[in-house]
């Protein structure tokens, strides 16, 4: 299934792959994380929250206070799986954070009114 927002060759295949009961290639899951990544810090600029998927890759995004040492006090974490359907919509966040699939610290941690990245 191929969505009209994903223009990454690499989202389609980790995807394509996933739906094939199969493990993306590394190189495919680390560069399709990557750019749901960089399309979520785009999309929500700011510097209060850090979003981590390990080990592929972390983005500091949505506006509020910004942070500069240390832990941030508002982080999302998730493994690259997760990170893929929730920026695809194949996953809805509060499912996700119920499932223990997303840890979500802060008072700005929750995402779901920024995903999934479909275009404007």
């Amino acid at each position: 299934m191929s969505s009209p927002y994903i223009k990454s060759a690499s989202v389609v295949a980790a995807l394509s792959a996933l739906d094939e009961g199969r493990t993306p290639e590394r190189s495919v899951l680390r560069e399709a994380v990557r750019a749901l990544l960089a399309l979520l810090a785009d999309r929500a600029p700011g510097r209060s929250v850090e979003v981590r998927v390990p080990p592929y890759g972390a983005v500091q995004c949505v506006p509020g206070p910004r942070h500069t040492r240390g832990t941030p006090p508002n982080t999302v974490e998730m493994d690259p799986e997760t990170w893929l359907g929730l920026a695809t919509g194949r996953l809805d966040w509060a499912r996700a954070v119920t499932e223990g699939r997303v840890t979500a610290s802060g008072a700005r941690a929750d995402l779901s009114a920024y995903l999934p990245l479909e275009l404007e």
